[in-house]
C-alpha cells in the first residue's frame, strides 16, 4: 500500500518523503530498503523509527525534535491513495502564507455525499460535518461526531454571530492531505494535549481565539483522493483502483515493484504464469496475480488474487482479498472476505461475509466461518486496549515468539488453535453484542439488507417526528404565501435530482444492489417530501446521463449506451412507475433533456421508444 502512497508523491514532483515507522516498524524498514525507492534519482525516503510514540502527536513532536523539517511540509498517512496534482494546492497555501502568516494549514476536501440511510461514507467513515467560508474557503468548523444518531446538526448562535458568511457542508469527504507551515511542528510541541489531528489539533485551533491559527481548505474534483483506515475504505478503494479511478496508478502500470500484468475486457487483469482450467470462469473487475493456479469449475468474480495461490476446482469466490500463497481446496465457498498471507481452507469450507483470516490461518475441512469473524494464530488478548489515541502503537511487541510456538507445535502454553474445525489452526476472537451489532460498519462485506431495512424504517420514524414537529410550530398563512414558492419548488427538485443522480452513480460504480439503491431513494424521497413520479423521472434522467457521458461516435453506439444502461438497471423504474401519470413524468423528462442535447438524442429519439 505504501508504494501507491510514495509513487504519487513522486509524481507529484516531491523532493524529500520522511516514513514514520512505530508499528511494525521493521518490517516497514525492510521493505523500503528492498524496494526501488532507495535509489530512486531525485526522490529521497528516509525512515524515522521510534518504539515508544502511541499518537500521531507524539511522532511530530519527536520530528519536531529532530529538526528534520525546515519550511512548508505534506502530512498524510501511509494508506493514502491518489494522483491529484498538489501544484494548485500548493501554490494556494504559499500565496495565503505570503498575505497573513497564521494560515498555518489547508486541507484538502473532495465531494462524497453519505448515505442518507447509514450516515456514513462509501469509506466506512461517519458522516461529516463542515462549515467553510464560502468567499475564502476558511475552515470555521469541523465536525465527524454528530451531536445525535439522526445526522441533526446543533451550533452555537455566537459563530453564527461571528461569521458573516458561512456554507454548511455534510458532503465533503477529508482526504486527510493537510499542506502545512513550520507553525504546526511548534504547536505540537507547545501543546502536550494535542493527540489526535483532527480531534485535538484541528478542532483546537478552530476555538482558540487568541492566537488566532487558521485552516483552509482546498476542494479537488475530478482528481482522486482516499485514505484506507477500516476494511470498508479497504474494499472501496481496492474496487476503484481496479476501476481505474486512480489512473495512472493501476494493476497494469508498473510504478514500483508491481508485476508487469495485463489488462483484458470487463476490467480483468492477469500477471504472468497464471495456470487455469478452461472451466473455470474469471469474472468483472477481477485480478489475477503471478504464479497462481485456478482449477476446473471454479468461479471467481470482483475479487483479488495475490501471487503463488492456490484455487482448487468448484471453488467460489465472490468480492474476496487472497494474499500471496493463499491455498483454497476444492469445494469452498467465500465471499467478501480478507485472507491474508498463508492461509489455508481446506476441503468444503465456507467463508460467510465479513470474514478476516490472518496470517497462517487454517480453516478445517467443511467448516462454516461465522459473518463477521477475525480469526487468529494468536489467542485473544484478554483485555484490549480501547484508547483510539494508540493509533501508532507497536502492537507487534511480545507477538512473534507465541507465533514461533504455535507454528514449531509446542503446545507448552497450552494454548490449542482449534476454533476453525478439525484440522484447523486458529482462535475466533469473540465480538461483544454492542461491537457486532455494528461490525456491518466497517466490514468489507456490503451492508446486509436486513439492516437497511431497519435503518430505512428508523429513518422514517425520524422524518414523521420531525414533520410533525415542522406542523406544531408552522404559519399556514406562510407556509401558501409568497410568489416565489414555484421557484423553491423547483430549487427543491434540482436539488433532489443532484442527490437521487449520486445515488445511482455509486450504485454503478459499486455494483449495489439494485435493492440497495432503491431503499436509498425512498429515504430520499421521505426527506425531501418527493412523489412517485420525481423518483422515476430523477432516476431515469440519471440513466440516460450515464449513457450519454459514455463513449459513442454515431447514433447506433449511443442506442446501445442506452440499451445496456436501462437491461442492467431499469428494474429500478418499476417501483416508481404504477400509473400512466409517472411513465409520462418520464417521457417529458426525456422531452427536456432532448431540448438540452437535441443534436445526441433526435436521430435515435424512435429507437428509443419503438420498443
Amino acid at each position: 500500500m505504501i508504494d501507491y502512497t510514495l509513487a504519487w508523491l513522486e509524481s507529484a514532483e516531491i523532493d524529500e518523503v520522511f516514513v514514520f515507522c512505530c508499528s511494525h516498524s521493521e518490517q516497514i524498514i525492510d521493505y523500503l530498503d528492498k524496494s526501488k525507492w532507495v535509489n530512486q534519482p531525485n526522490f529521497s525516503v528516509t525512515t524515522i523509527k521510534s518504539d515508544i510514540c502511541i499518537s500521531a502527536g507524539d511522532a511530530l513532536r519527536l520530528i519536531y525534535e529532530r529538526n528534520v523539517i525546515n519550511g512548508d511540509f505534506i502530512l498524510i498517512s501511509g494508506d493514502t491513495v491518489s494522483n491529484m496534482m498538489l501544484k494548485q494546492a500548493l501554490d494556494e497555501h504559499k500565496e495565503r502564507r505570503q498575505k497573513d502568516n497564521k494560515s498555518v494549514m489547508t486541507m484538502v476536501i473532495k465531494q462524497s455525499k453519505p448515505s442518507q440511510i447509514t450516515r456514513q461514507t462509501r469509506l466506512g467513515t461517519d458522516e461529516l460535518f463542515m462549515a467553510i467560508d464560502p468567499a475564502t474557503k476558511q475552515l470555521l468548523y469541523y465536525e465527524d461526531k454528530p451531536n445525535n444518531p439522526n445526522g441533526n446538526l446543533t451550533l452555537d448562535k455566537t459563530f453564527l454571530d461571528e461569521n458573516i458568511s458561512i456554507s454548511l457542508h455534510n458532503d465533503k469527504q477529508d482526504c486527510y492531505i493537510d499542506i502545512c507551515s513550520e507553525e504546526v511542528l511548534g504547536l505540537f510541541k507547545d501543546n502536550f494535549d494535542y493527540q489526535h489531528l483532527r480531534r485535538h489539533f484541528v478542532k483546537g485551533l478552530l476555538v482558540d481565539d487568541i492566537m488566532g491559527y487558521k485552516i483552509f481548505t482546498h476542494e479537488i474534483n475530478s482528481d482522486y483522493a482516499a485514505r484506507i483506515d477500516n476494511f470498508r475504505s479497504y474494499d472501496s478503494v481496492s474496487k476503484d483502483v481496479i476501476q481505474r479511478w486512480t489512473y495512472p496508478f493501476v494493476p497494469d502500470i508498473q510504478f514500483s515493484m508491481n508485476n508487469s500484468t495485463n489488462l483484458e475486457r470487463n476490467g480483468i487483469y492477469r500477471a504472468s504464469e497464471i495456470s487455469q482450467s478452461y472451466s473455470a470462469k474469471i469474472g468483472r473487475f477481477t485480478y489475477i496475480g503471478k504464479g497462481s493456479s485456478i482449477g476446473s469449475g471454479t468461479v471467481i468474480s470482483n475479487s483479488v488474487i495475490g501471487e503463488d495461490c492456490k484455487i482448487g476446482n468448484n471453488v467460489s469466490i465472490e468480492g474476496c482479498y487472497l494474499w500471496n500463497n493463499v491455498t483454497i481446496e476444492d469445494g469452498c465457498k467465500l465471499k467478501h472476505a480478507i485472507l491474508c498471507d498463508g492461509v489455508v481452507m481446506k476441503f468444503e469450507s465456507i467463508l460467510e461475509p465479513g470474514v478476516i483470516l490472518s496470517f497462517n490461518v487454517v480453516v478445517g475441512q467443511g467448516f462454516i466461518v461465522p459473518a463477521y469473524s477475525k480469526v487468529s494464530l494468536l489467542p485473544e488478548p484478554m483485555k484490549q486496549d480501547s484508547d483510539e489515541e494508540l493509533e501508532y502503537a507497536d502492537n507487534n511487541i511480545g507477538i512473534i515468539p507465541v507465533i514461533a510456538t504455535l507454528e514449531n507445535g509446542n503446545s507448552s502454553s497450552g494454548l490449542e488453535p482449534s476454533d476453525v474445525g478439525i484440522g484447523g489452526r486458529g482462535f475466533i476472537w469473540s465480538v461483544s453484542e454492542v461491537d457486532r451489532e455494528e461490525e456491518w460498519r466497517h466490514s468489507v462485506a456490503p451492508i446486509p439488507q436486513s439492516k437497511l431495512i431497519e435503518l430505512t424504517q428508523m429513518a422514517f420514524e425520524n422524518i414523521e417526528i420531525n414533520n410533525q414537529d415542522d406542523n406544531v410550530f408552522a404559519v399556514p398563512d406562510e407556509q401558501d404565501s409568497g410568489d416565489d414558492s414555484g421557484n423553491e419548488s423547483d430549487d427543491e427538485y434540482q436539488i433532489f435530482e443532484k442527490e437521487i443522480e449520486a445515488t445511482f452513480l455509486r450504485g454503478v460504480h459499486e455494483n449495489v444492489k439494485e435493492d440497495h439503491i432503491i431503499l436509498e431513494v425512498n429515504s430520499l424521497r421521505l426527506s425531501c417530501n418527493m412523489a412517485l413520479e420525481n423518483c422515476a423521472s430523477a432516476l431515469f434522467y440519471s440513466m440516460m446521463k450515464l449513457a450519454l457521458e459514455m463513449p459513442h461516435s454515431s447514433p447506433a453506439i449511443l442506442v446501445k449506451n442506452v440499451n445496456d444502461v436501462i437491461s442492467r438497471w431499469g428494474r429500478l423504474l418499476k417501483p416508481y412507475t404504477q400509473g400512466i401519470d409517472d411513465e409520462i413524468e418520464v417521457i417529458m423528462k426525456f422531452e427536456e433533456m432532448c431540448l438540452v442535447n437535441g443534436n445526441e438524442f433526435a436521430p435515435i429519439f424512435k429507437s428509443l421508444f419503438s420498443g
